[in-house]
């Protein structure tokens, strides 16, 4: 027996109900309203925030066009943040010449696939600490949170010994491996699931639906924002990953950019294009967080008041 359509429908409208809405109603409008700044507050908190924006930007902004400079112009300070006599020569050279579309083969790999499987395991592991009732389940529960305790230094050689035992070193496996399971993702994914009423469960339940039709019709729909947002995380710190990297992934092969635009560093290459190698490395984060941006915010609040 499946389940019925009347357990999936309030599911659906469990998960359309924690969309954001696109439209407040008036009374809200109006309260944001009185409550925004006016006069010379307003004229104070503004010039904050732009000159906090600004000091936030200054760097990517130096970093763009220094990258855009013409080959052998010397970079000098304040001269070289003046946008004049700009070309993509760096950035050609860098793509035809250098390791560029391996890096960035090297880190989509390890990053999406560590972020699909973190996040499967981490929302199975939420479920689990959720909804199951076994012997022993909080004592497991803040076990696997005091993992988050240990320093991840500590750690680092130990992992490094039993990869290397295993014959994971320069490779893909082994890259990814050790970096499945999320402490922090379980935690969120079991704070956002504990929200989520019993009694659709228990109808489905009722209905004849099994764990795993459960699981992936009602629990892994009604988690989208927080998916989303931890998709997000995820994706950054393994984008973003340079010591474990480092360590375990040093031939050129299965090298990530990272560690690629360091070697660039080591083997004195121009400024201009180690930086146009940062920049390339910079725009799928920021086109990760246009396609998440929808729920980033929500599931971050929703993660961190529910449970």
């Amino acid at each position: 027996m499946t389940t019925s359509s009347s357990v999936l429908d309030a599911g659906q409208i469990l998960a359309e109900d924690r969309e954001p809405k696109k439209a407040r109603p008036a009374k809200l409008v109006a309260e944001r309203d009185n409550l925004a700044p006016r006069g010379w507050a307003a004229v104070v908190q503004y010039t904050i925030l732009v000159l906090a924006g600004i000091v936030s930007l200054f760097p990517f902004y130096a970093m763009l066009i220094m990258s855009l400079r013409e080959p052998g112009v010397p970079l000098t300070f304040p001269d070289s943040l003046v946008p004049k006599d700009l070309t993509f020569q760096h950035y050609a050279q860098i793509w035809n010449t250098g390791k560029m579309p391996r890096w960035l083969m090297n880190t989509a790999i390890y990053s999406f696939v560590s972020v699909f499987f973190v996040l499967l395991f981490a929302s199975m592991a939420g479920y689990g600490f959720a909804k199951k009732r076994f012997r022993g389940r909080e004592v497991l529960f803040w076990m696997f949170i005091a993992m988050v305790m240990v320093p991840y230094h500590v750690t680092l050689i130990p992992q490094f010994m039993l990869i290397s035992k295993m014959g994971g070193v320069n490779t893909y496996w082994g890259l990814i491996l050790p970096t499945l399971v999320n402490v922090q993702a379980t935690f969120l994914m079991r704070q956002f699931i504990t929200s989520i009423p019993d009694e659709l469960i228990e109808a489905a339940k009722v209905d004849g639906a099994g764990e795993a039709r459960i699981f992936f019709t009602i629990i892994i729909p009604l988690c989208k924002p927080i998916l989303a947002t931890l998709g997000l995380f995820v994706f950054l710190w393994h984008w973003n990953d340079f010591l474990w990297p480092l360590v375990v992934a040093q031939h050129p092969d299965v090298q990530v950019l990272t560690t690629g635009v360091a070697r660039m560093l080591q083997e004195n290459a121009p400024l201009s294009s180690t930086l146009a190698g940062s920049a390339i490395a910079l725009a799928p984060i920021l086109i990760a967080y246009l396609f998440a941006s929808r729920h980033f915010t929500e599931g971050a609040i929703m993660s961190g008041v529910k449970g």
